[in-house]
């Protein structure tokens, strides 16, 4: 069972870096610019009047809702959530998921539990990083349509990437338990 988290890990591996490659994570930022600036209200420009058509239902909707918004709460959606989170998910998850698996793959290769366990406690911090990005982009893709640029991934690569590794942690999880006693 170790063999195949340790694949299916390295399916995922390689599922996130492919998203990475064919993402416009290097072109999302103009050179010397932050990673989380915030956008300035003169830049709240809708995606409807950037365009030629005509505004849907939900963006009107969104629109008569943020026209009484108080100041500090249109400041506070879009203020960053941490400066520099974005750019340090990018580092750590990346990180983080390439040590737990090599602490995977020496679990596999001489069952030591402790290192199994350690394993599964890296799995467990890289989702928590993975959702932590995953969350950042979206709220940063909220913003994009006022004018900040932002990273973009194919949804289904998303997913697939999403759904790989929940699947490693829970056999992760398995077979640390299982192959501990």
């Amino acid at each position: 069972m170790a063999i195949v988290v340790l694949v299916l890990w390295m399916f995922t591996a390689g599922a996130g870096f492919f998203l990475l490659v064919t993402s416009n994570l290097g072109r999302s930022r103009p050179a010397g610019a932050s990673a989380e600036a915030p956008v300035p209200a003169s830049a709240t420009v809708s995606a409807a009047t950037s365009t030629a058509s005509s505004p849907s239902k939900r963006e009107l909707k969104r629109a008569a809702r943020e026209r009484f918004d108080p100041p500090s709460l249109a400041a506070a959606r879009n203020a960053p959530m941490m400066p520099g989170l974005r750019s340090l998910l990018e580092f750590a998850h990346p990180a983080f998921a390439i040590i737990g698996l090599g602490f995977w793959l020496t679990f596999t290769l001489v069952h030591n539990h402790v290192l199994g366990w350690i394993a599964f406690g890296l799995v467990a911090a890289t989702a928590c990083l993975g959702l932590s990005w995953f969350t950042a982009n979206a709220r940063a893709a909220r913003r994009r349509d006022r004018g900040e640029t932002a990273p973009s991934f194919g949804i289904r690569l998303v997913v697939l990437h999403g759904g790989a590794a929940t699947v490693t942690f829970a056999l992760a999880a398995l077979s640390a338990l299982v192959l501990s006693r």
